[in-house]
Parts: structure tokens; sequence; C-alpha cells
């Protein structure tokens, strides 16, 4: 029997894809979420811990390390490459839902609703004059990466009214990011973490976004300087800021962004609706079963490692 190891309690919809495996499996049992019931497990379904080279050796068992999302920023992919282990992602299950969540950050803080619901929480005075909020038809919004969220965002916001403007250089006609940086009302997030981009929006960049601006992040959060986020809101260059991802992430309980009516800040959920998490889940499932029944998955980020 295969063992699976999944980080969270195994869904409904997942215990019934064990009990009936693809054809010619065999039997699969599910173990975890503790971690120390990986030692069993030929296939993993990943969430955000780690997977270093130590990781991967007190794993002997391991032939699939499947990830419930895009980012495998966690896993150490040259380490599980020389040990054969395939790693996959699920590049399309989290497009809806963090789209989505990108769009309601967006709205959240133009609108000015943190303030606004304390406001009336506390009964702290003039509900209408001390509102500043911004309406987005007509603004532009400009997009930092244009893959399946970014895309996804854009369709969103043009239709509701907004222009959007693209830097990403995987694109031949992305505009210069200084360009989008200086010209954008609203910023918006969407690349990977890698060597180019991270610490990238940084007093510099901030410094170029137009005053009155809007800063929203569900990428991932070593892209911001947190320190220099923090002082061009303090100063009031920027309007405001929405962020799913932080760095640190979680931030400590006392962090001002936390604190500041002008920045909402979520804890790393934007693709975790019910929909999403059943679909990313489902998708992790998939890839894991074709690479334990000898095929190639179609999500594959270590195609080195396959000798099929």
């Amino acid at each position: 029997m295969t063992a699976i190891w999944f980080v969270r309690e195994v869904s409904p919809e997942l215990a019934e894809a064990l009990a009936d495996p693809p054809l010619g499996l065999g039997p699969l049992t599910a173990v975890g979420p503790a971690l120390e019931d990986r030692v069993h497990a030929a296939g993993i379904l990943a969430g955000g811990e780690p997977y270093s080279a130590e990781v991967l050796d007190s794993l002997p068992n391991l032939r699939v390390l499947s990830r419930i999302g895009i980012g495998y920023d966690a896993v150490d992919l040259a380490a599980a490459t020389e040990r054969g282990i395939l790693v996959t992602n699920t590049p399309d299950g989290p497009t809806t839902s963090t789209a989505e969540h990108t769009i309601a950050l967006m709205m959240a803080v133009a609108h000015e609703l943190k303030p606004s619901a304390e406001r009336l929480r506390d009964a702290t005075g003039d509900y209408v004059s001390l509102q500043n909020s911004m309406e987005l038809r007509d603004r532009v919004l400009g997009l930092v990466g244009y893959g399946r969220i970014g895309r996804r965002v854009a369709a969103m916001a043009e239709a509701i009214g907004m222009r959007v403007l693209i830097s990403d250089p995987a694109l031949d006609d992305s505009v210069p990011l200084d360009e989008v940086l200086s010209s954008s009302d609203v910023v918006s997030l969407h690349a990977p973490a890698t060597s180019s981009t991270i610490g990238m929006i940084d007093a510099s960049a901030l410094a170029r976004m137009k005053p009155g601006s809007i800063l929203i992040n569900c990428a991932r959060g070593p892209i911001v300087n947190t320190d220099d986020l923090l002082a061009a809101l303090e100063s009031g260059h920027l309007m405001g800021a929405g962020l799913d991802v932080t760095e640190p992430e979680p931030l400590p309980a006392d962090h001002p962004l936390l604190h500041m009516p002008n920045v909402i800040v979520t804890p790393h959920i934007a693709s975790n609706t019910v929909a999403g998490r059943a679909r990313m889940e489902r998708m992790a499932f998939e890839q894991m079963t074709l690479g334990l029944s000898g095929q190639r998955p179609t999500k594959l980020l270590n195609a080195d490692v396959w000798k099929g």
C-alpha cells in the first residue's frame, strides 16, 4: 500500500479519490498531517513547509512532492532533483481566488473601508467629512507581472473601467517598470520571488510611485522592503496598501503595518477560498498520482529528474 502524506486533514473529496486510485497505481493510504508521519510517504501533498536537502534526506520513501499552489520557494529543487524526487505544483489552481482577493484589497483600501468601519464602531466623529476615498473608474492599474493571476486581475479591473499598464520582462510589449510605477494610481504585484524581484519595491521604487497611490501585494512578501513601505505610508506619500503577503510572514502582532488605518493585511489566504482550496488539492493529487504511476506529471518543475 502506497502512503500519501497530506499537509492538512484529508477532505471528503480527496478521501474519495484515495479510495478509488488511478488504474495501475494500487491501494493508497493517507498519513499526516503530523510532520513526523512524512517518513512513511511515497507522495506528499505539500503546503508552504520547507523541504531542504536535510529534510529530503529524512524522507527515504519520497518519490513525488506535489505543491498545493504555485510557489515552491520552500523547496530545494536542485536537492530534489539530485535525489530523484519529482516536484510539481498547481499553477492553474489559485488563479480565480487570488485575483478576486487582489481586487477586494484594492477596493477596500481605495474606499477606506477599514477606517470607516473603525470610526463607526468607535463612534469617533464625522463619518462623511473624514472620508477621502478613491473612485477606481478611469484610474490606472499598474500590474507588475502578467501571468495567470495578473491577466485575471486585468480583466476584472477593465470591467470596472480601469486602464491597465503591464510591466513584465517576459512580454515583448512590456511597459518599463519606472513608467508603471509613476503612472499608476494602483500598483499590484504578481511576480514570483526571484533574485531579480526580491527587494524590488524598495524606497527608490516607492518614491517613484504617484503621490496618493496604492500598493497591493498578493504575490510574495520579500518583493517589498517592509521598512521602506512603512516609511512611504507614514510620510503620506502613499494613500494605503493591501497586503496578503509580507516579510516577515506573519508580521509580529505589534508591527505598525497591522495598526495603520490605511493598510489592510490578510494572512496569506488569497487563494484559500473553499473552491480554490479544493481545486488546488485535486490538481496536486492528480499530479502526484501521475508521478507515482510512472507517468510524467504535466506540471513537473524539475524536468531533469524525469527518466521516463
